[in-house]
């Protein structure tokens, strides 16, 4: 069984880094191609040194190489099974195989195995590498191109405490992991405004606070209390009274963290699992929906499963007779099957949102329906035939 074992897992392995090399290669070249626009530019900054040159532009490349990998691992899993599968069954050694000892059971043991290693690599690569070098791309990217950003207004942030309520806006966030127009809006129980705060510039204490500079604060005197309906005219006539100030330095206790601000102002599918958690509560504690990050963090959870949907679907292709050439339209089927999991697993996903369904159900019917499918086929071209 030992040798039985390392023949299909080195066969395996092999094909599968063959496939995830080649699609790696192909997105990074699209990557650079779509880089090439940027470079020569360095955005208004001061010094000639900054200026984006091909040699930023492969870098940062190859820091968006963990993301594509961890993306493409289930369909490169699939492919390279597939192909290895149908080689020995084309070749007649799986047929050696089977008459050596090898039934379906077994054979679907030591690709499940195989398949658990892969899901270990996937949650490594999409919990910890991916996040690290995408946020690092990020930033050495704002290096160039001043700073990152969302949309034209950035990111917006809610926070309840004790007695008020804060809204805040970030509209970049720089290279050096600070925070530029930033503005700050503070509410009453009541829904009134109590005061603006708006900083050119902002980071992050140490003590769960922003250290805003450059500061512009105006405070509303509103009246506390609401006016019964006899004093409100009368009310409506007195000015509202404004205070301005401009303050050098400002320090805004908030529970806001670097993390959450990054989940804002970056995809929530490039996080890792433990930030997206800990932004859901954020946003939860503030009253605010989390339908879109909830999926996220599922399929975070998920994703990494379908590796064992791709071998036990990849399994039922050796139990297949192949005429001579014919094994490469076995490997194209498995190429569109791996398609059209990608497809189908972002599709629920957006379609979970629009519709409001159960999150973890929105991430996990993509696999269950892989997974039904695989073992229906193993079902029926192994078990039965």
């Amino acid at each position: 069984m030992k040798t039985i074992r390392r023949l299909i897992y080195g066969e395996v392995l092999a094909s599968i880094a063959l496939v995830a090399l080649g699609f790696l290669a192909l997105f990074f070249f699209f990557d650079l191609v779509d880089e090439l626009q940027y470079l020569g530019k360095n955005n208004g900054l001061p010094n000639a040194s900054d200026v984006y040159q091909i040699r930023q532009a492969l870098l940062y490349v190859g820091l968006l190489v963990p993301n594509h990998l961890y993306e493409l691992l289930p369909i490169s899993v699939l492919i390279g099974t597939i192909f290895v599968m149908a080689r020995l069954a084309q070749s007649s050694e799986y047929t050696i195989l089977r008459t050596s000892g090898l039934d379906p059971w077994r054979a679907l043991n030591l690709l499940l195995g195989l398949g658990a290693f892969f899901v270990v690599l996937s949650f490594v690569i999409g919990d910890y590498v991916a996040p690290f070098t995408e946020r690092a791309a990020q930033l050495f990217k704002a290096r160039y191109q001043s700073a990152v950003t969302v949309g034209q207004t950035g990111a917006w942030l809610k926070e309840k405490q004790a007695y008020n309520t804060y809204v805040a806006n970030v509209k970049t966030l720089t290279s050096r992991n600070e925070m530029q127009g930033v503005q700050i809006f503070e509410f009453d129980n009541k829904g009134l405004i109590v005061s603006t705060t708006q900083a050119a510039l902002a980071s992050f204490g140490d003590d769960d606070s922003w250290l805003l500079t450059k500061v512009i604060r105006t405070e509303f005197n509103t009246p506390s209390n609401t006016p019964s309906p006899r004093d409100q005219a009368s009310q409506s006539k007195q000015p509202v009274g404004v205070t301005r100030a401009v303050i050098e330095n400002f320090r805004w206790p908030t529970e806001i963290t670097q993390e959450m601000v990054s989940v804002a102002l970056l995809k929530p599918e490039r996080m890792g699992t433990l930030d997206l958690f800990n932004y859901i509560r954020h946003i939860e504690a503030n009253g605010q929906t989390a339908q879109r990050y909830e999926i996220e963090f599922w399929k975070k959870v998920f994703y990494p499963l379908s590796c064992l949907v791709m071998v036990i679907l990849a399994l039922p292709f050796a139990y297949l007779h192949f005429r001579s050439g014919g094994i490469a339209s076995y490997v194209f089927a498995g190429v569109m099957i791996g398609i059209s999991f990608f497809l189908l697993n972002n599709v629920f996903g957006y379609v979970g949102n629009l519709r409001n369904w159960q999150p973890w159900i929105a991430a996990a019917a993509p696999g269950l329906f892989y997974m039904a499918i695989s073992l229906g086929a193993f079902g029926w071209l192994v078990i039965r035939r």
